[in-house]
């Protein structure tokens, strides 16, 4: 189906705008693959290695996905991490997300993973990260998908701990092509982070945070000014300060808008009071994302729908989202070039 820069996507039938978007190539920058973790895989993982959960069955995992805020998600996101033990358990939840992701129309995902979830509770960095890669790998040949990891540092624990995790992590250097930083924003600025960013930097990985979901408009200069970040995660609170919004505008930086998650983590009230749309009007290179979609009800396709019923977005701006999130990749030019020519 094509459609005019000008077609009103709300006013497509569901199923008819679904495939439409399906079609539309996109690359995926915000998603953390524990968050991928859905309830079933849980299940028979935990069954496989032995390992109780605090739910009786998978009805009561999803029941408990009812967050007030980002604390009280990252809670339960931890605890169901738990029965990820081997090699392969990293394998099959990514092969999972990757799968899920090629029948949206992914064509290219940047998977973020939290090493010190997993090492903190005795399982070697290496089983982490072979696993993750081999799935990665399997998806290029099987899927046709590109994929690749960026290794996230967790901000609520020490600086410290960050550059031990990235020296733990260098022995698998070629299997992983940047560093970010995530879990509870509030509190942890990123510049609490400044020495192990620039490390990262020395070594040539690219570097992205997450900044100004909930923290305020400061995270987001000091992720860019003090940690020297390519993209950032969320960043929808720039809308509060407008020499931001110039800079990110004039600079061309991505934004990794997750829409599903700003609505389950109360970010926003209501999809329809979104800023997304502003933010693109004000010329920010905004992209769609899922971020964690086992726990916040939808993944890429999802996202992308939901925006498009919830605000008046034209084919032209929801063309323009998907070209951003191609440009902002790491992929190499070549294959962007190519994703960006098929675009509908």
């Amino acid at each position: 189906m094509t459609l005019s820069d000008d077609t009103l996507l709300s006013t497509l039938p569901t199923e008819a705008l679904r495939d439409w978007l399906r079609a539309l190539p996109k690359a995926e920058l915000h998603l953390h693959i524990e968050g991928a973790l859905e309830p079933e895989l849980m299940f028979a993982l935990a069954e496989r290695n032995g390992v109780r959960l605090p739910y009786p069955d998978v009805a009561a995992v999803r029941a408990a996905y009812a967050f007030s805020d980002l604390q009280s998600f990252l809670d339960i996101y931890y605890a169901g991490a738990a029965v990820l033990r081997t090699e392969a358990d990293f394998h099959d939840m990514a092969w999972a997300y990757l799968q899920r992701a090629a029948a949206d129309g992914v064509v290219r995902a940047e998977i973020f993973f939290d090493p010190q979830t997993h090492t903190t509770r005795g399982v070697a960095m290496g089983m982490v990260i072979e696993g993750l890669h081999s799935a990665c790998e399997r998806a290029q040949r099987e899927l046709g998908l590109s994929a690749a990891l960026i290794l996230c540092f967790l901000r609520h624990l020490s600086e410290a701990d960050a550059l031990a995790t990235l020296e733990a992590a260098l022995p698998w250097r070629d299997r992983f092509i940047g560093v970010g930083l995530d879990s509870s924003e509030r509190g942890n600025p990123p510049e609490k982070f400044a020495q192990v960013f620039a490390r990262a930097r020395a070594l040539g990985l690219h570097t992205v945070a997450h900044a100004g979901e909930e923290g305020p408009p400061a995270y987001i200069h000091s992720a860019l000014d003090v940690l020297q970040v390519e993209r950032i995660d969320h960043g929808v609170q720039a809308e509060h300060d407008p020499a931001l919004m110039e800079r990110l505008a004039r600079e061309g930086t991505a934004l990794t808008v997750c829409p599903l998650s700003n609505l389950k983590l109360c970010v926003v009230n209501d999809l329809a009071q979104h800023n997304l749309q502003r933010l693109l009007h004000a010329g920010l290179k905004v992209t769609v994302n899922s971020d964690d979609p086992a726990y916040f009800g939808g993944y890429v396709l999802d996202n992308y729908v939901a925006v498009c019923q919830a605000l008046p977005l034209s084919a032209g701006e929801v063309r323009r989202m998907a070209r951003h999130s191609l440009e902002a990749s790491f992929a190499p030019d070549s294959d962007k070039a190519r994703w960006c020519a098929a675009m509908a």
